[in-house]
Parts: structure tokens; C-alpha cells; sequence
């Protein structure tokens, strides 16, 4: 499940999907999580990859500030320590979704692996890895009013 942290704002329901056979390593979105960073609110979905109770891998699809982390989340501590930019060619919340969403469809088993989860990289299931992020994308699109309406209540920038 996605580590909360203090200030942090989740709206909409949490969509977690088993990306294992025996569901120890789970996919999940978060439709808009909204943080501050340096004093600017900002938000979007959330999207991440679980072992366990450990969350490994998160993608904030927060536009300008968007964002991605590797090598282990959790077990790194600090979020700056495991802080990615995203690609210049992803900008835009939809962009940065999609890139994500193609990320983890095509490397899912080696960014667990370089973050020390090998075992759970082996457990990963193509079919189950292909139905849960349709199944994210989905609930993605579905709750991106959540953003609108934030950006309209002046709760974010856009």
C-alpha cells in the first residue's frame, strides 16, 4: 500500500491488483494523491507495485511535478533517495500515466530485481501483470474528475 505521508491528502478509493499468483506482489493506484512540495500543492494518481507489506516501486503522475521512484521505496527511507524524473517527453498527468503504465508492463520484473526483490520479480505473471494495469488504467480514467475538481477548488495547481 502506498506510504502515507504526513500532509499528504488521498482521495478516491485504492485500487490494489495481485500481479503474483499468490498475490504477494500487488499493483496499486491511488486516483489522487496530493502533496506539497516546496510550498506548491500538487496532485494526481498514484501508482506503485507492493511486495508484501513493502511498497518497491511509485510513480506520482503529478504533471510538472511528476515524478517516479526506484530501488526500493520503502527500504530506502527518504523518498529523494530513490527519486526518478520522469522522461521530458512525459509532462502531462495522461502522458506520465501512460509512460508509467508501459514501464511496468515492460520491466516490472527487472526494477523489482534491482531492488533487491528477485524472488518476487520470478513471481510476477504476464497475464496477471497485462489484466491488473488494464485494470489501473481503468480505474485511472474513471477518477480523473478527482483532479479536476481539486484543480477547480484551488486544493492544486494544475
Amino acid at each position: 500500500m502506498a506510504t502515507k505521508r504526513a500532509g499528504e491528502a488521498y482521495w478516491g478509493e485504492e485500487l490494489h491488483v495481485p500481479i503474483s499468483n499468490d498475490g504477494q506482489v500487488t499493483a496499486y493506484v491511488w486516483p489522487l494523491r496530493i502533496l506539497s512540495i516546496r510550498g506548491e500543492s500538487c496532485g494526481g494518481p498514484t501508482i506503485g507495485v507492493d511486495v508484501g507489506n513493502e511498497e518497491v516501486l511509485r510513480f506520482d503522475c503529478h504533471a510538472n511535478r511528476g515524478h517516479w521512484h526506484t530501488g526500493g521505496y520503502d527500504r530506502l527511507g527518504t523518498p529523494g533517495n530513490s527519486h526518478v524524473d520522469f522522461p521530458e517527453s512525459a509532462a502531462s498527468v495522461e502522458e506520465q500515466v501512460a509512460w508509467s503504465l508501459r514501464h511496468l508492463r515492460d520491466r516490472v520484473r527487472d526494477l523489482l530485481a534491482q531492488s533487491e526483490q528477485e524472488e518476487a520479480a520470478g513471481k510476477v505473471e504476464s497475464f496477471l501483470l497485462e489484466s491488473g494495469l488494464i485494470n489501473l488504467r481503468n480505474h485511472i480514467e474513471k477518477n480523473a474528475y478527482l483532479r479536476d475538481r481539486a484543480i477547480k477548488e484551488n486544493v492544486i495547481s494544475p
